[in-house]
Parts: structure tokens; C-alpha cells; sequence
């Protein structure tokens, strides 16, 4: 990391799984690797972007449900209190599953039938980890919140012209 560098900042899934206990990280502790993430940015000069907790696919009577009720506010609290920009992925993610649809949603994440994939010759049913479709199109929500949050960064966001 140097001076100039971005460092977007994002976990959750996986700090917020109690069930797991090697991998659960308590609120106060989720907070305080926050602030060591933006303090060390910030040292080495570093432009520091918190962003909430994609949202895990889950709906009720055709309505995205938000599942990081715990965590998204916590990064919110401090991104207002460090003064650091915030992409709201768990929001905006959860918009795009709403569009989707409960059924179509399901083809943003790796939800694949038996002998579909050869790395996955059971199928999968997962609703935390994308597909390709769904990883280029929360890929593009962030760059889109770049260009909302108005970052030098954003400059440099184009659109690849298509060769003739």
C-alpha cells in the first residue's frame, strides 16, 4: 500500500457466523478491526472506503430480507464518525435481489443442479456466494457508488468501447 492507493474495506459474512467459532468476531471486535483498517490506511496515506456486508440471498413473501442486521450498522457508525466515504453494498445488493425476484435472484448466486459444474457434481445451493453474473453485477453497483460518491477514483472508471 502507498500514498494514493484506495482500500476498500468490506467483511462480515463470515465474523458474524456464531455457529462458527473460529470465525466469529464479536460487534466490539468487528468495530475495532475496522478502525485498524481505515488507521492503517490512513498512515500510509491511503484513501480508506468502508462498505457494508453484501446481502445473503434470502426472501419472505416475495420481499428481500436484510441480513446483516448486526454488522451494516456498525460499519455505518463509523464510517460517519472516521469521516470515511461508504458504499452501502447490503442495501444496494438487497434492491438488486428485489429485482430480480425471488426466483430470478437465484441466478446471481451458485445455485446449480447435480452434474451441472464439474467442481460441484452434488449441485449447489448457496446463497452467499455468486456466480459469475452476479459478481460482474455487484461488481458494478460499486463502481457505480464511486462515481455517486463523487472520488477522485472515479475518473477512472470507464466504459471498454467495443472493438470494430
Amino acid at each position: 500500500m502507498k500514498k494514493g492507493d484506495y482500500v476498500f474495506i468490506q467483511f462480515g459474512h463470515n465474523d458474524e457466523s456464531k455457529e462458527k467459532v473460529d470465525r466469529y468476531t464479536s460487534p466490539e471486535q468487528y468495530k475495532e478491526n475496522l478502525v485498524k483498517f481505515v488507521s492503517e490506511a490512513r498512515a500510509k496515506q491511503a484513501t480508506p472506503i468502508l462498505i457494508t456486508p453484501v446481502s445473503r440471498r434470502k426472501f419472505k413473501d416475495g420481499n428481500a430480507l436484510e441480513t446483516h442486521k448486526e454488522y451494516t450498522p456498525l460499519v455505518k457508525e463509523l464510517a460517519a464518525k472516521l469521516n470515511v466515504p461508504l458504499i452501502d453494498l447490503d442495501e444496494k445488493s438487497r434492491q438488486l435481489y428485489q429485482q430480480f425476484g425471488e426466483e430470478n435472484s437465484k441466478l446471481l448466486f451458485l445455485q446449480l443442479q447435480a452434474n451441472e459444474h464439474p467442481n460441484y457434481p452434488e449441485g449447489k445451493v448457496d446463497n452467499t456466494h455468486f456466480s459469475e453474473l452476479g459478481a460482474r453485477k455487484i461488481a458494478q453497483i460499486v463502481l457505480q457508488e464511486i462515481k455517486n460518491l463523487k472520488l477522485p477514483l472515479a475518473d477512472k472508471i470507464v466504459k471498454p468501447v467495443a472493438k470494430k
